[in-house]
């Protein structure tokens, strides 16, 4: 019988995002945290992903798909769908769904002419990325594990971004079906495997891995002030929302408490909206009607660590999206505020709002009184004992519960074990073991 020596087997992990991107990308990096650590443990990690709008590796015109190397990660960039979700907050969701299944049948067919993994690691959304998952371990005959980052269609349903029955039966059908195929599930947050495990899958075949912070890039003490003139902040009290301008975000609650904060005069206080996305024009034309002086729209830039010293060139964060039913995410954003040492101002409920209070690193707000965010800005803002010390607690949070090294751990545990249950699969030999059967 042979001994464990502690470190997992080397393994070869062909790995499927969409929206792969690295600290050059202008979208969340999880997938390139997770690699890279995978990497330097001595694995193998082949990465598809799209190489269209905003992608870091564009294919060449003509080609169906390019290969490169980016820092020990082999990187498959295929000519479909698009890199930059920011980009699909833009069009009608039949447009996204018709590219996300562009990118699921050809992530599919060039995935077979590569080399044989011994598992494959598909990370949603969308969760057309399962079905992809699904044809390639069954033509490769290895174990599936699927990455749930929001569940579909719950989480478009709650936010009222989809509402055709018909669509949401579809969708229904299909994360179904992706579960019940997938060999284990990681989520990323409880209420998630909550979700997931209502719909008959086993507790045991899900494990929570939460968003992780960017403990090396947002720090506390980094030097924003360059931004800070830039944006034109000056010595004002500044609150930043940086991510998505879509219409699950619900940045219209942003723009009224700003609007509140001017009718009472609170001009030492600017709120910093750093994003892209489809309703942001809307959320423009919004702040230009109500003739507000006490915003600032802050375009994206193509490198995290510019985003880490914007981030520091502020004193709170922002955690806002559309009042829904239930909230069941793990915004990457929160995560990053939390290692740079900032308080979190969240109107989101559930876990996520009971970590901030418990912890007391920030503010749970009611989704529907935006009054509350222009409150808790001039508490903070009046406060700077308090800010500081809400501050501390946040960076601390980020190091004790969401250091990314020891989360990218508990996924290569949960891709080893993953293998090893297949691997451990006996047929009978009388003649080679004690028990009858050996190792296929």
């Amino acid at each position: 019988m042979k001994v464990s020596t502690g470190k997992p087997k080397d393994m070869h992990i062909l790995y499927l995002h969409q929206y792969f991107a690295t600290r050059r990308g202008m979208t969340g990096t999880r997938s390139y945290e997770f690699a890279r650590y995978l990497v330097g443990r001595g694995h193998r990690v082949t990465m598809i992903t799209s190489g269209f709008a905003n992608g870091e590796f564009p294919v060449p015109r003509g080609r169906k798909y390019l290969e490169v190397e980016f820092e020990g990660i082999g990187v498959v960039s295929i000519a479909a769908a698009y890199n930059n979700p920011h980009v699909g907050t833009g069009i009608s969701g039949w447009q996204r769904m018709i590219k996300f299944y562009q990118f699921a049948n050809l992530a599919a067919h060039v995935g077979k002419n590569l080399y044989k993994p011994d598992i494959v690691f598909a990370t949603h959304t969308p969760l057309t990325i399962g079905l992809a998952g699904i044809k390639l371990s069954r033509y490769f005959d290895v174990q599936f594990v699927f990455e749930v980052r929001d569940l579909w269609p719950d989480a478009l349903v709650n936010v009222g971004a989809l509402k055709n029955p018909l669509a949401i039966w579809w969708l229904q059908r299909m994360a179904k079906k992706i579960y019940a195929v997938a060999n284990h599930i990681v989520v990323l947050s409880p209420g998630m495997k909550d979700g997931i495990i209502r719909m008959g899958i086993p507790t045991e075949r899900v494990t929570v891995i939460p968003n992780g912070s960017d403990l090396d890039l947002f720090k506390p003490n980094l030097d924003g002030s360059v931004q800070r003139g830039r944006l034109g902040i000056g010595n004002r009290f500044a609150a930043i929302y940086f991510g998505a301008m879509g219409h699950a975000n619900g940045l219209e609650y942003v723009i009224e408490a700003a609007r509140i904060l001017a009718e009472r005069g609170k001009d030492h206080i600017v709120i910093v909206l750093h994003g892209d996305g489809g309703r942001r024009p809307n959320l423009e034309k919004m702040a230009r009607d109500y003739k507000l002086n006490n915003l600032v729209f802050s375009d994206l830039v193509p490198d995290k660590a510019e985003v880490a010293r914007i981030v520091a060139s502020c004193d709170v964060s922002m955690t806002i999206y559309r009042a829904s039913r239930e909230h069941t995410w793990s915004p990457n954003k929160m995560f990053d505020a939390l290692a740079a040492s900032k308080p979190v101002l969240i109107n989101v409920s559930g876990w996520l709002g009971e970590m901030i209070e418990d912890n007391n690193c920030g503010r749970c707000l009611d989704p529907h009184r935006p009054e509350m965010l222009a409150e808790a800005l001039e508490e903070l803002a009046s406060n700077p004992d308090l800010c500081r010390e809400m501050g501390n607690n946040a960076r601390s949070l980020a190091e004790r519960e969401f250091d990314r090294a020891k989360l990218a751990s508990r996924l290569e545990q949960v891709l080893s074990e993953t293998l090893k249950k297949h691997d451990e699969k006996y047929v009978l030999n009388s003649d080679t073991s004690t028990y009858g059967f050996e190792e296929r």
